[in-house]
């Protein structure tokens, strides 16, 4: 059998579970279903096929650290981590995935001088191509259609994975498959229907709802590329070949990937290629797309609410409670969304969770933060929280792991008051350096060039109070930084 590579792509934003999900931290990192996060149970449920390595990612650059953080909790080193400088949707993803599979493969038949390599098919991997942000129930049925899915991928199908509707649902565009059993030519895709079109589908039982979940070969796909959208794939090719290490990073060359049309696979080659095929399954499968979707996973009172974390409903039916941190109390309500965070409150109803992403379309327009981020920001070194805020000040709430440092640096426009928690810290200010215990404190005038490092084997905690006419996260002029931050 061919070598499999798993490739996950993990760009997406998750915008309409807001206000769970953002920009900076969306859903593929939130450990909605479960212990594990959405990316590390999309690794999880596929590392023990045979032929399996270690994942290929393709991110935005600007969740490289939780990527890498988040595979290095499970133990997994990336076989290469590929940053995407802007969003290009996943055609691109996935060819500039399909080269560097390619390369990596031929590497490793080169450096083993033969050993092991059996043929042209060693150095032309099989891909997987999973999205990091579904859910899957049953994994085990899903591992056996992958196996199921592998011959026709290795005869150089582009196979996907068609979820057997179980509703009419209006929310997923849809594969009309030809007549037979197991692997079957694809007739044609269908847009996301209104509610009478999917009904007809779900009585047909010739359509399936498109999980954006694919089995092909490298090369193959880059054919289709090749023929279907050759300027796409000329310019991956140039971004790939562009691409700059970073520490275990590989960033592709901003200039071309820009360049690259913004297409999906779809569109780019699935609908036009007379070589795709279709899987339908049924594994319990959800793109988690809504607060409905959420919902519709988790467990059930008697009155059909699904609460998480501290909620007392009375008198509430058919609702979904989600808080973060604070008691939520319903009463006499029926059909609804309540979702609260630190810094922000969903108040919907049931039929409306789609429309969310227009609140974040909003927020978008008025440019405030709560688009972006959380309340709490995570960074490589760790993690900040925003306490408060007012005219001239902020108090943030700062961890640094064991061994982390924050970089050198400085602010034109504030100074900082440092109170330690807990942990010890050294300090850099200026030409002072010292070490820092609990319940000790300095003062960072502004224009020193200062650092923060945890040198002990506990987290290190401290109060940061911030004061100056202008507080923003992009006040800060960098010297030096381990993690290769500009």
């Amino acid at each position: 059998m061919s070598k499999l590579t798993v490739v996950l792509l993990s760009g997406g934003s998750g915008t309409r579970l807001w206000p769970l999900s953002r920009e900076a931290f969306p859903k593929q990192f939130l450990p909605l279903t479960g212990a594990h996060s959405l990316l590390q149970a999309t690794w999880l449920r596929v590392r023990d096929l045979p032929g399996v390595g270690a994942p290929l990612v393709v991110a935005n650059e600007e969740h490289r650290f939780l990527v890498a953080e988040q595979l290095q909790a499970l133990g997994v080193k990336a076989q290469a981590l590929l940053l995407e400088p802007v969003g290009r949707n996943t055609a691109p993803a996935i060819a500039v995935a399909a080269m560097q599979a390619m390369a990596d493969a031929a590497r490793g038949c080169s450096n083993a001088a033969g050993a092991g390599c059996t043929g042209a098919a060693d150095s032309d991997p099989l891909l997987l191509v999973l999205p990091s942000d579904h859910v899957i129930a049953d994994e085990a049925a899903f591992r056996a259609a992958v196996l199921a899915a592998l011959p026709a991928a290795e005869a150089g199908g582009l196979v996907t994975f068609g979820i057997v509707p179980d509703a009419p649902e209006t929310g997923y565009g849809y594969i009309k498959a030809a007549a037979g059993q197991g692997v079957r030519r694809i007739e044609r895709f269908v847009e996301k229907p209104d509610l009478a079109t999917a009904q007809a589908y779900l009585a047909a039982g010739d359509y399936f709802w498109n999980s954006g979940m694919f089995l092909l070969r490298a090369s193959r796909y880059l054919e289709e590329l090749q023929a279907r959208a050759p300027h796409m794939l000329a310019r991956c090719r140039e971004a790939l070949a562009g691409a700059h290490a970073d520490l275990d990073f590989l960033r592709l060359d901003r200039e071309a990937f820009a360049a690259c049309p913004a297409d999906s696979i779809d569109y780019a080659v699935m609908e036009k290629t007379d070589r795709g095929m279709v899987l339908p399954i049924a594994v319990g499968w959800s793109d988690l797309g809504s607060w409905s979707a959420l919902a519709a996973l988790g467990e059930h009172d008697a009155h059909g609410n699904c609460c998480r974390g501290d909620v007392l409903a009375v008198d509430t039916r058919n609702t979904l409670a989600w808080s973060e941190r604070r008691l939520v109390a319903l009463v006499g309500v029926q059909d609804m969304v309540v979702v609260d965070t630190d810094d922000a409150l969903l108040v919907a109803h049931r039929d409306r969770v789609q429309d969310v992403k227009q609140v974040v379309t909003r927020l978008k327009q008025d440019e405030r933060a709560h688009a972006r981020l959380h309340r709490k920001v995570f960074r490589p070194w760790g993690s900040y929280d925003g306490i408060e805020a007012g005219p001239g000040f902020q108090v943030k709430r700062i961890t640094v792991k064991p061994g982390a440092s924050l970089s050198l640096q400085m602010h034109h426009h504030r100074a900082e008051h440092w109170i330690i928690v807990k942990g010890s810290a050294r300090v850099t200010c200026d030409e002072n350096v010292f070490d820092l215990a609990a319940n000790q404190s300095t003062f960072i005038p502004l224009g020193s060039k200062h650092r923060l490092q945890n040198l002990g084997s506990e987290m290190l905690e401290l109060i940061e109070v911030q004061s100056g006419d202008y507080l923003g996260e992009d006040d800060i002029v960098r010297f030096e930084d381990v993690y290769g931050r500009r």
